[in-house]
């Protein structure tokens, strides 16, 4: 998938462009939002998307974009240290989103379609390195808050309750133990035929935890207005009907 993809981060496009709700559209900070927060392998992508489809509102997935920056930073060659050319290449790049046949979302970055990369831990390193980076994190700030629109908006990522949306009027974040997250990533990726250890993953996830709390730019924390759930041993429809339960909250 890599072969002849060099260059992907030099047309400068819309990070909005390609079916996300909020191309072109200015912001409506009376549309109610609902963060979805957490460490990796926590349930809240699974847990966002099914909320926001019980709703019928929007779903960002703002782990999505930084995944499809690093990706497309790969194909280009660039140090993911090299915080100018990682900003070039967060406005240079084409992020989009749409559902298979199957109903199941796809990501399209610069028109191909990165969903299964994107999800391995691979590219989780890469966006957990690339958000640390202020000046990244500035630039797809913006494009994150017009997906805000109506009816509503479920917002899935780590600093959505803290800083991207901190007026939202509803606020979860979720946890489970570290061992449980790596399991849920090990069954995730071994039905996507994906070739990954379980010792690899929590080694993984322990380290990119680490990372993502003592970052000096929006740090891994909850909101303090959020309500917190810890989802180990935890069933979907169990976590699905908690964060339904906070919706029913006067705001």
């Amino acid at each position: 998938m890599v072969d002849g993809l060099k260059g992907m981060c030099e047309s400068p496009r819309d990070l909005g462009a390609g079916g996300s709700p909020g191309h072109n559209r200015g912001m409506d900070n009376t549309v109610p939002v609902l963060t979805i927060d957490g460490p990796s392998g926590s349930g809240k992508g699974t847990i966002s998307r099914i909320v926001a489809a019980r709703l019928g509102w929007h779903y960002l997935d703002s782990g999505a974009l930084y995944r499809a920056v690093g990706i497309a930073a790969g194909w280009s060659d660039i140090d993911l240290s090299d915080a100018s050319a990682l900003v070039r290449c967060t406005f240079d790049t084409e992020i989009g989103f749409r559902d298979d046949a199957a109903g199941e979302p796809r990501v399209i970055v610069n028109g191909l379609d990165a969903t299964d990369e994107l999800r391995t831990e691979t590219a989780g390193a890469a966006a957990s390195a690339i958000a640390a980076i202020p000046e990244v994190r500035a630039a797809l700030k913006d494009r994150q808050r017009v997906f805000r629109q109506p009816p509503g908006l479920v917002a899935d990522g780590r600093d959505m309750g803290t800083v991207i949306f901190p007026d939202a009027g509803h606020k979860v974040f979720l946890t489970a133990s570290a061992d449980e997250r790596a399991e849920r990533r090990y069954k995730q990726l071994k039905d996507k035929g994906v070739s990954v250890t379980l010792d690899g993953l929590l080694r993984e996830i322990l380290a990119r935890d680490a990372r993502d709390a003592s970052r000096a730019v929006a740090p891994l924390r909850p909101a303090d207005d959020a309500v917190r759930i810890d989802t180990t041993g935890l069933g979907i429809e169990d976590v699905v009907a908690l964060v339904l339960d906070v919706m029913s909250r006067p705001a």
